[in-house]
């Protein structure tokens, strides 16, 4: 079920669109070898190390992409979101400048309270920003639009990269 917003789009559009909600998963090559990258990153955010932040997830992502035959991107970590009536901006992909590489840029603290933003919210965030990336280059669309196949695709790299729990059965030691 496409959102609402579908019916204004052109019939191009509909079309990427279409064929982006059709994906509901990227597999991501050796995700496991990645975790100790995201402790890292757990460590870094609980410690406000921006510069450590943004170089983790530098790291990170270009160890993605490059197991995808992926460009690079460019992650710029920021300090505090920028606000307006409509809420905070939590992240921007921007493919758009000339001869360089597309840059993802990510705030680190709430525009409100100017805390640490969560893990799980920071982690989320950049992982939204690459699905924007392979978008353009794993599927080859014109557009990256938001889909449930594109939310799909970033659950479906969050789980790839965090390891579930082990469950364990009642009465289990």
């Amino acid at each position: 079920m496409p959102f609402a917003y579908y019916k204004r789009l052109t019939a191009a559009q509909k079309k990427i669109y279409d064929a982006s909600d059709r994906v509901a998963r990227i597999d991501l090559p050796n995700a496991g070898a990645l975790r100790p990258a995201i402790v890292a990153l757990v460590e870094a955010l609980e410690e406000d190390e921006r510069h450590r932040v943004q170089s983790i997830c530098q790291q990170l992502a270009d160890a993605m992409l490059r197991s995808l035959a992926v460009p690079p991107v460019r992650i710029a970590v920021l300090a505090v979101r920028p606000s307006n009536t409509h809420g905070e901006l939590h992240g921007l992909y921007d493919p758009t400048k000339p001869n360089a590489a597309p840059t993802i840029s990510l705030w680190m603290r709430t525009a409100q309270r100017q805390q640490v933003v969560a893990f799980r919210s920071f982690f989320r965030t950049f992982l939204h920003e690459i699905c924007h990336h392979l978008d353009y280059h794993v599927l080859k669309l014109r557009d990256s639009f938001h889909t449930q196949g594109f939310y799909k695709r970033e659950s479906s790299l969050f789980h790839q990269l965090i390891a579930a729990p082990e469950r364990r059965e009642p009465g289990e030691d």
